[in-house]
Parts: C-alpha cells; structure tokens; sequence
C-alpha cells in the first residue's frame, strides 16, 4: 500500500519537473495531480504491450496514480497494470492503486455468447446470485465485490489497494429502487470497512459515470449526502465510528463538455440544507475527487472552445484539457488513459503548467 513516505520521496524525486500545485494530498501521502487510466483499448497483445510499456513511462516520469479494474478491456487491463508495476523501477508503496467491482468481467476476449458466459462462469458456480445482476452484468453485491478484490489483488501482484471503488452503482436502479440501492451501497460499504481494517484496502469510494452529474428527477441519479450516510453507517454497524469510515473518494466524468460535476447543483449540503455541486460537496465533506474521461476518450485532443482554451496553460488541446480538469475544486487527480509512451510523455507535460485558480476557473463559467 502506498504510505507517507514513500509517496513523499516519489515527489521529492520528481517534483521539480512539475508546477507546485502537481503533486496533491491524498490519505497519507501525496499523488499526482495527473493519474494513468486504463479504461480504453482493444483486448489484443500488442495493445497489452502499448499499455504496459505507457504505464512504466508514467510510473517513471512522475504519474503515481494507477486507475483500473477486473472487466476493462476485457479483463486485461489489471493483469497489465501489474505487469508495468512489477517492471517499473519504482516501488509499490509509492504508488496510488484503485480498483472497482461492479461489472462481470471477461477472461481476455469478449466472449460470443455473454449471457452464456456470465451463467457459465459466475452464476452457476455460486459467485453471482441471478437475483442480485442489474442487466445481466452488474451486481454489488458484497460477495462479489470481495470476489473482485481477489482477482485484483491477484492480477496486481498486491497485497492490498489503496482505493477500491464501488462501480457505477446507478447501474442497479435499472432493476431496483433507488432506497434499495442506498441499501445496497450500505452493505458493500460494511464489507469495505472490514477489508480497510484487514488491511487489504486503504480507503474506498464510488466511481459513478451518471449518478453525481444529473438532477434528482433523473433515473440515473444518486445523492452524495445518503452516499455518505451509507459510510458512516456501515462504519457503525461494523464496530467503528461513524465519523471515522473509509469512504474517501469519488470518480466521476469531468472535462470542457462535461462540467456539469461543477455547474448544476443537484446535493444537498447536509449542515445548511443548501443545493450544491458535485464537486462543492466532495470539497465541504472532504472527499478527493478523481476526474474521469478528462479528455473525453480523446475527442479533446483536437481541441477546446477557443475562449476556454485561451484561459489555459498548455502547448497542446490535450495538454489544456488536462489542464481544465485539474483546475477543479477537489480534484485530486485527471485520469488520462496513456496507451503509448508518446501520449504518456505529452499527457505528463501538461503538469509542468499551473492550473487554473480558484477565481479564474470560476471565471470561465460566467
């Protein structure tokens, strides 16, 4: 697990390569401000290699934060996120590691027959209840998500992670209502607690793609307010302190054309009853937010608004965009997804510029 002082001497080592504001606060130690998604990609071996060989390069130029989970690319991803970490020359407790559970993964290739795989391979063998799956792929379940962890930990080459998200959890309003899910997120939360304290996870967190961004009418939407109950709930039920749970983070879209995590205020501040942003309620709670898709699956490369642009430090759209997402209230980290050492290289420069003040990010909204 990453702890204080090896994350300190990663920044100490590569710190003044980048702007004062790169390396950031997060549990223990610090991150940087510009993490290596591992989302995007074929399910192929030469893509494995591209993303291995770009996930070394970032390890190794200042980029200590490491984003994935069991069923991207079909399953691929982790085991190559554990290949680049075993063959980097830096060591593991510098590095920030989150994983998720939610979704059914793949073993390497999509199968033809998904429904036959998941019955095959999950169902029928006890470790998914058919009661329990949101289409035919989501479950969060406390055994599966537990599940989950083992093969991460396992693909890794890890004893432990130091962020395991929930995964879209809005998944399972499809099937269900939202005060079941609630209820649901209650008892992952309780498992996540116990695994905190096993010490097989350092912190946890919801990683959501709808539910933080759209209004409360919406069938997608979740509140950050009962979210947070849920944590100091599940602390308390397991033996703890409701004030004193693991739940730290959440990951969530946030980019030029995404910005709704920052302008629309759809939670409700839970001392002064007040409407605020996704973004303003991790920042008053305390909750490090990781910024996902801050180059919109690479759409952004070809560039920003022009007057959003001109506001931005950076020598390139990709750099700029980094740069916007960075800027955020709470943002702890963009996620990039880095498929090539060229992009890793170009991705990180983005941090040798300062991001956006506070009044100046404001500014770019009126």
């Amino acid at each position: 697990m990453a702890t204080r002082d090896a994350t300190w001497r990663y920044r100490d080592r590569f710190g003044d390569r980048y702007g004062r504001t790169f390396f950031r606060r997060f549990g223990p130690g610090v991150i940087s401000s510009i993490g290596a998604g591992s989302y995007q990609g074929e399910p192929t071996s030469a893509v494995d290699e591209r993303h291995r060989d770009a996930v070394v390069t970032a390890l190794e130029n200042g980029c200590n934060v490491v984003d994935t989970a069991p069923d991207y690319r079909c399953g691929r991803a982790v085991g190559v996120v554990g290949d680049a970490l075993e063959a980097a020359e830096i060591d593991r407790d510098a590095v920030m590691l989150a994983t998720k559970g939610g979704f059914v993964p793949f073993d390497g290739e999509r199968p033809a027959d998904p429904a036959a795989y998941v019955r095959e391979q999950f169902v029928e063998p006890g470790l998914v209840d058919p009661a329990d799956l949101s289409r035919g792929s989501h479950t969060i379940a406390p055994e599966f998500l537990d599940a989950m962890l083992d093969r991460s930990l396992d693909a890794l080459g890890v004893e432990a992670v130091d962020c395991y998200y929930v995964h879209n959890p809005e998944t399972q309003l499809a099937e269900r209502s939202r005060e079941a899910v609630y209820d649901q997120l209650e008892t992952a939360f309780e498992l996540l607690e116990r695994e905190v304290a096993a010490g097989r996870v350092g912190r946890y967190g919801v990683a959501s793609w709808e539910a933080f961004r759209v209004p409360p009418e919406h069938d997608q939407y979740l509140s950050l307010a009962r979210v947070l109950d849920c944590a100091r709930s599940a602390a308390e039920s397991v033996g703890g302190d409701a004030d004193d749970h693991g739940f730290a983070a959440i990951q969530l879209p946030f980019n030029v054309h995404m910005a709704d995590a920052f302008t629309s205020a759809h939670h409700e501040d839970p001392e002064s009853g007040e409407a605020v942003s996704a973004l303003e309620f991790a920042h008053r709670e305390g909750l490090s937010v990781f910024a996902s898709a801050a180059l919109m699956g690479g759409e952004l490369t070809a560039g920003l608004p022009e007057d959003i642009s001109a506001e931005l430090a950076g020598d390139s759209p990709a750099q700029r965009a980094i740069n916007f997402a960075r800027s955020a209230p709470a943002v702890a980290s963009a996620l990039v997804g880095m498929g090539r050492p060229s992009h890793v290289r170009e991705d990180l420069a983005a941090g040798t510029f300062d991001p956006l003040g506070a009044s100046a990010f404001d500014a770019v909204f009126e």
